[in-house]
């Protein structure tokens, strides 16, 4: 576990640095600088390009990390890279001519509901393309084990350039047309660097002699594509569908509450950019020992790391409200639902990395298509009837199945669970420090009562989890850092 500590400590950093650039833009910036119209209508069309990016990928960053391994020889892997990085042109290029042919009946579906997004089909395509030539490239990276700077531009990067751009039109120096097309020059300067950093750390020579599995490579990316779209589809369908069925400025007020709940999985996302890659090897080479003990303790720490992380935005997400506009405050149970399910998502581990690397991975496209209709389906049923509140809720339910699932189809094939004695304890911590300090307020200004309860939350969950050894790796990394602080 010593280059996952490493590389999760360092990406950790990272996404929280992008995560508090996030809070002050999707808290503080986007809804005072924008209306609640353009609000959504920026969440609508980063969530639309976030579903398409899958599809415009074809599957190339998930058939790069489970096959690079086997192409050591410089001859075979140029063939493979080569092969990996013209093949998304295969989607993108039909794609890029089918939406110019039929922008209007597009702009039409989109605008259905709310005419606003019928000129802003084409940003759509545009960032996500952008996206998917990313993921490209920061898989290309990710195999050589090193995930620093992808993950400084994917958390960082785009954010802090949203908000320089925001603060520009806060003070009038540019519009908000200027604004969304500068949206677009963000996510394809962040592709250009990423291409850069990755053809840097792996070389290329072309070479359009591809492996002798091309087609199985193909059949791998076609049918991932599905499958890898399920995470996507967690974090974004609710947001498309909310835009298909109630006014737009309810996905603003969606993305803000989202926003908050989804600083839980900082730390899952932080760990699986190193623990794919591990995965995959050790499939490769057959050392299912190392696989439950890295399935194990990713499980555990992670949900160690997002029960507290849940109870400290429980404990102030009432408080927080009150340092917001009026119309973003009483998003107290799309919180609590969302972060649930964000919970759940970090018990699982790493079994999606498992179930992607595997000779499983049709199954778990099976799994994926019913995900995808089952959160359509309730999506439907529960916004008309419940509004944000209702996406939410389709969202943990469809989570909490989806996530079942998967764990009792791992345990089955490979005889590996993520649970251990310690998940037990950090329950029950988790609910005596939820009965204890979630009815605690203080009378003082809203930042000093959340700084103080988060601080006295921090201290007694993390402290009783320290004393208690509850997570052996976390207690020796914070072991560490006391030494070098000495």
């Amino acid at each position: 576990m010593g280059i996952v500590q490493r590389q999760t400590a360092i990406n950790t950093v990272l996404t929280y640095t992008g995560f508090i650039l996030g809070g002050i833009n999707y808290l503080f910036l986007f809804t005072r600088f924008l209306s609640e119209d353009y609000y959504g209508l920026v969440g609508v069309i980063l969530s639309t390009a976030a579903l398409l990016m899958p599809l415009l990928a074809l599957g190339v960053p998930n058939t790069l990390v489970r096959y690079f391994s086997k192409y050591q020889d410089k001859s075979t892997l140029n063939g493979f890279l080569t092969y990996n990085l013209f093949l998304p042109l295969l989607a993108i290029l039909p794609l890029a001519g089918f939406s110019y042919l039929a922008n209007e009946a597009i702009a039409a579906f989109m605008s259905r509901e709310n005419t606003l997004v019928a000129d802003y089909t084409g940003h759509i395509f545009a960032i996500a393309m952008a996206m998917a030539y990313f993921e490209v490239f920061f898989a290309w990276s990710r195999v050589r084990l090193k995930t620093a700077f992808g993950t400084f531009l994917k958390e960082v990067f785009v954010r802090l350039g949203v908000l320089l751009l925001l603060i520009l039109l806060g003070m009038e120096i540019i519009q908000v047309e200027f604004f969304l097309y500068a949206l677009i020059v963000l996510y394809l300067v962040r592709m250009l660097l990423m291409a850069f950093y990755a053809l840097k750390l792996q070389p290329l020579k072309i070479n359009f002699k591809f492996p002798s599995e091309s087609r199985e490579l193909l059949g791998y990316s076609l049918l991932i594509v599905l499958g890898g779209s399920v995470s996507v589809l967690l974090l974004e369908l609710d947001r498309f569908m909310i835009n298909q069925y109630i006014p737009i400025e309810n996905v603003a007020y969606y993305t803000v509450a989202v926003f908050i709940a989804t600083v839980i999985i900082v730390p899952f996302r932080a760990m699986q950019q190193i623990t794919s890659p591990l995965t995959a090897t050790y499939l490769n080479s057959g050392d299912t020992k190392a696989l439950s003990e890295l399935y194990q303790k990713s499980s555990l720490n992670l949900f160690l790391l997002a029960s507290g992380i849940f109870l400290l935005i429980l404990g102030n997400i009432n408080t927080l409200d009150e340092l917001l506009p009026e119309a973003y405050r009483g998003g107290f149970y799309v919180v609590l639902l969302i972060g649930l399910a964000k919970v759940y998502d970090s018990v699982s581990g790493i079994n999606n990395a498992i179930l992607y690397n595997s000779v499983y991975y049709r199954q778990l496209l099976v799994m994926g298509v019913g995900l995808a209709a089952g959160m359509i389906g309730l999506n439907a049923w529960l916004i008309p009837e419940m509004g944000i509140e209702g996406a939410a809720l389709a969202t943990l339910l469809a989570v909490t199945a989806y996530n079942t699932i998967k764990i009792v189809f791992v345990y089955k094939k490979f005889g590996l669970s993520p649970f251990v004695g310690g998940h037990l304890k950090v329950l029950l911590l988790s609910l005596l420090c939820w009965v204890l300090f979630l009815p605690l307020d203080f009378e003082m200004h809203p930042v000093l009562s959340i700084a103080l309860k988060s601080v006295l939350m921090a201290l007694f969950f993390g402290g009783l989890s320290y004393r208690l050894r509850l997570s052996p790796e976390l207690n020796g990394l914070l072991d560490s850092w006391m030494r070098r602080f000495r």
